[in-house]
């Protein structure tokens, strides 16, 4: 069997070490940058929502969206019929970062793409997408304390 998990891994450990070192000026690291991209694109998002967006578990979540708040890219409100329940949003300063992050995100597609036609790119994006959602429903059972059969 091939081992694509490998490449897929190298791919991105490489692309989060450049970019906590692109984005150590505007203090984010540690795919901080993801949560505020995703807080933006899905404003009122609430943690589980987004935890399972990223796919992390709630509270690695947790403590990202804590140090984005003190750094002043993310806030939160409260549901005005359940106060339980948190809504996330970008601040003005999030705003802002957001381009510089976009911009990134393009680069590094472009990058990662380079040699590649329209089609061939186009296959890329759907083969990696049906491995996720292949991947999914192990990472929900696992997450939710389920023990896999190997």
């Amino acid at each position: 069997m091939i081992d694509i998990l490998r490449e897929v891994g190298m791919i991105e450990r490489a692309l989060d070490s450049i970019s906590n070192i692109e984005f150590k000026d505007i203090n984010l690291s540690n795919l901080q940058f993801l949560y505020v991209v995703r807080i933006y694109e899905h404003p009122g998002i609430i943690a589980e929502q987004l935890a399972n967006l990223i796919k992390v578990d709630r509270t690695t979540l947790a403590r990202a969206v804590r140090r984005l708040e003190k750094q002043g890219y993310v806030y939160r409100e409260s549901d005005p019929d359940n106060k339980k329940i948190k809504h996330l949003y970008v601040t003005e300063k999030g705003k802002r970062i957001y381009p510089f992050i976009i911009r990134e995100n393009s680069h590094s597609n472009e990058v990662a793409l380079t040699g590649f036609t329209a089609k061939e790119a186009q296959q890329v994006h759907d083969y990696l997408t049906r491995i996720r959602q292949n991947i999914d429903a192990d990472w929900k059972f696992v997450k939710h304390g389920g023990k896999r059969k190997y």
